[in-house]
């Protein structure tokens, strides 16, 4: 069994995360990086799930590293089982396998059930180049807002930076 832990740097106790998931057996500590403006948040985790095999554990110290509400979470614990995988929560050594497993999911659910439907959603900054792209082509700021999902603002303020 591997043993993979994930860190955020974002967090101002990542280095000492880091410190435990190594001191708790973890063979591999994959770090997040802080994403930009328009990045992904969860692009180390993401290819985490992607290649941890069967039997492998995924290994965080705090439950709240792994998304930021209860369907986030839930989605988690569902791509690291279709894999065969399992989580370890290691502040609270919370594990979702067994018994703790089942009632790590039906309070992850239960929690989930009482958000609202846009608590897991985050917005997605259009890329400055396509923003630019628009632009360029003659589409007025309002349209491209439009086209790509965003404010106004954002358009403004990606323009904006192009020019600076």
């Amino acid at each position: 069994m591997l043993k993979i832990g994930y860190v955020r740097l974002r967090d101002p106790r990542s280095a000492e995360d880091t410190a435990k998931l190594k001191s708790d057996g973890c063979h591999v500590v994959r770090a997040e990086e802080p994403a930009g403006p328009a990045g992904d948040e969860s692009s180390v985790l993401t290819s985490i799930i992607d290649f941890i095999a069967e039997g492998d554990q995924l290994v965080v110290t705090r439950l709240s590293h792994l998304g930021t509400s209860g369907r986030e979470l839930l989605d988690v614990l569902d791509r690291l089982e279709a894999r065969g995988a399992s989580l370890l929560v290691a502040e609270s050594d919370l594990c979702s396998q067994g018994e703790g497993g089942r009632a790590l999911r039906a309070a992850l659910g239960a929690v989930a059930e009482l958000e609202p439907p846009w608590t897991s959603r985050r917005r997605k900054g259009a890329p400055a180049e396509d923003i630019r792209a628009l632009q360029a082509a003659g589409v007025g700021p309002v349209e491209i807002a439009r086209r790509l999902g965003v404010s106004r603002m954002t358009v403004w303020r990606k323009l904006k930076e192009a020019t600076a």
